[in-house]
């Protein structure tokens, strides 16, 4: 298995948003690898790394899923990998919850996301983002 993080998705990936998608609410698996020092693409300095640059789009996530009626289920640091194996682990793992594929990517969209968004690329070194639909009423909210 080839493993490949990204900061954005594909063309095909962003199509997928745009199809109808499972009814109700998605949670999105989030694995996540941060930069060592946060660089903006708009080439402003910074001495954030680039965990706390992804710390400041966290916050405003965290918001913003507040208000569409969504959550962040699980925010956590990997420990180590138990089972299987990897070159590298990721630095953490985020789960969030969306009301749906829909909402998540209207919000995607909007201004607040476009004026947090800065901060979650020059953070991240990559990350996959795995959507997950709920089978049993299990969410953690």
């Amino acid at each position: 298995m080839e493993v490949n993080n990204r900061v954005y998705p594909n063309g095909e990936q962003i199509q997928g948003f745009l199809e109808p998608g499972p009814d109700g609410a998605i949670c999105m698996v989030n694995l996540l690898k941060f930069k060592p020092q946060a660089e903006y693409e708009d080439g402003r300095e910074s001495d954030l790394t680039g965990r706390e640059a992804y710390e400041i789009y966290e916050a405003g996530v965290t918001k913003i899923l507040e208000k569409v009626g969504g959550s962040i289920g699980f925010f956590g640091e990997v420990e180590r990998l138990t089972m299987g194996e990897v070159e590298e682990l990721w630095d953490t793992v985020a789960l969030a919850v969306w009301p749906s594929r829909k909402v998540m990517f209207e919000v995607m969209q909007s201004e607040d996301m476009q004026a947090i968004a800065v901060h979650r690329a020059a953070g991240l070194a990559g990350q996959l983002n795995i959507e997950t639909r709920d089978l049993a009423g299990s969410w953690i909210a």
